[in-house]
């Protein structure tokens, strides 16, 4: 397929465009299941339970964890493009198909299982693909704020989800599963005919761009590329990526911080219909529209979170510090969030603020960063590999809690928030050893720019905890 000709920064304009809105609709075709959980509670069996629901979730979620590993490894080795145009069609069309158990009457615990665990290993070809693409095309000091920004297709596909759902639910459950799944398989489509996932694809020279001597190191505009550029490096193995330092610590503060935002993905509508807010409760088609706002307080985190990392150069000490934050609002949204509309809407958004703060951190910029660490020397290609066994350990522990959650919710919505306070604790307390060295680095980077030298320039030597190829 001849992609279209356009500038180097076109290109990049377009690359961070199709793949914010690629990403924007696999997280909207996975908010169906929380929307529809009160409508299939009360009126299609076998889902009178709430447990069961649970099971759903985490057939998902353990087959998506499970594909990511795979799925990276594969886009680090197959045509991003091709690879995320059949993972989103393929998407779609499992999305749907749950959806088609309400125009067959299926009322079988097996198929709805089924149905969602194709769809996890489908899903999981998204997140190392996107975030691939853009690390290619994209990196420097501004990582973190530029991918915190694109980020906000997370948050902006849960919006679009929910409402999208939430107003064809009148027409039957399973118009909500159809719908989303159509918009999927369409946006792959568009990411086929029009995504480079490399530069070199489109004639340029790879990120950072080859300058001619005696040119600006900062000049991001590159129109050549030779043949020997145009070579795609080796793939690294999941071995070599998993020893990259920084990786496994990364991936188990994602298990439990990830563990606390899928809970409230799959559960906050469920949970907003069984609480009474002002002294009164909502129906599911306004906890639907509320619950969008705990999202648009995660486009805020993402962004802020990835700011200050760019400005500190403290990636573990910035997404330490949210999860910590995020234990006081979790607890004061549950604990005052009933007392009126305009509390829990505020509460609801900061602590949406600070749990999607450190989830969107560690799974974009940190991602990159690691992808393209100097531990690699330049020979190597891990972006979409390091992505995958991250957001995969992640996605481990978002299958765990919302399944945990349909047991537990029963005895009453305070051991929730109970388990999801202890899982930032632990998320915060899995990143120390790094952020006592980032600090350590930052005092240091201080004190060298504060030193008597003839210069006044910090010393040479001192850089960034996660410096990557930039």
């Amino acid at each position: 397929c001849a992609l279209p000709a356009f500038s180097y920064n076109a290109h990049r304009g377009l690359v961070l465009g199709l793949t914010f809105l690629a990403y924007a609709l696999y997280h909207a075709s996975r908010k169906p299941p929380s929307i529809v959980k009160r409508a299939l509670s009360k009126s299609w069996p076998p889902f009178h339970d709430p447990a069961l629901l649970g099971e759903t979730d985490v057939a998902f979620l353990a087959f998506y964890s499970l594909g990511m590993f795979g799925a990276g490894h594969l886009g680090d080795r197959l045509d991003l493009r091709l690879f995320l145009a059949a993972g989103m069609v393929g998407s779609g069309a499992a999305v749907a198909f749950f959806g088609a158990g309400y125009f067959l009457s299926l009322h079988s615990l097996v198929f709805y299982v089924f149905a969602q665990a194709i769809a996890g290993l489908l899903q999981s070809t998204g997140w190392p693909s996107v975030v691939a693409v853009v690390g290619n095309w994209f990196g420097g000091r501004r990582r973190g704020l530029i991918m915190g920004i694109w980020n906000a297709h997370t948050s902006v596909g849960n919006i679009s989800g929910s409402i999208i759902a939430a107003a064809v639910l009148r027409y039957g459950w399973g118009w909500s599963f159809v719908v989303p799944g159509g918009l999927m398989a369409l946006g792959g489509v568009l990411v086929f005919f029009f995504l480079a996932p490399y530069p070199e694809d489109v004639g340029f020279a790879s990120w950072p761009p080859k300058q001619a001597s005696g040119a600006s190191t900062d000049e991001e505009d590159s129109s050549t590329s030779t043949a020997g550029e145009e070579d795609r490096r080796d793939a690294v193995g999941i071995l070599k990526a998993f020893s990259i330092p920084g990786v496994l610590t990364f991936a188990t503060c994602l298990f439990f911080a990830k563990l606390v935002a899928y809970t409230f993905l799959y559960w906050l509508p469920f949970y907003l219909t069984q609480t009474a807010i002002g002294g009164e409760y909502m129906s599911v088609t306004d906890a639907g529209y509320l619950s969008v706002l705990f999202d648009v307080g995660g486009i805020i985190g993402g962004i802020l979170a990835g700011f200050m990392s760019d400005q500190l150069d403290a990636r573990a000490t910035t997404a330490a510090m949210f999860m910590y934050l995020a234990i006081p609002s979790l607890y004061a949204f549950h604990a005052y969030g009933s007392t009126s509309k305009v509390t829990n809407i505020a509460l609801m958004m900061i602590s949406g603020l600070f749990v999607n703060g450190p989830y969107a951190l560690i799974t974009t910029a940190v991602s990159a960063d690691l992808g393209t660490h100097k531990s690699l020397k330049g020979d190597s290609r891990a972006l979409a590999t390091v992505t995958a066994i991250i957001d995969g350990t992640g996605s481990l522990g978002a299958a765990l809690g919302p399944f945990v959650t349909g047991f537990i919710s029963k005895t009453g919505w305070d051991s929730v928030f109970i388990m999801l306070i202890l899982c930032a604790l632990i998320a915060g307390a899995c990143l120390s050893g790094l952020v006592k060295s980032e600090i350590q680095q930052i005092i240091q980077n201080w004190r060298n720019r504060s030193s008597d030298t003839p210069n006044g320039t910090a010393d040479p030597g001192a850089q960034p905890l996660l410096e990557g190829s930039s």
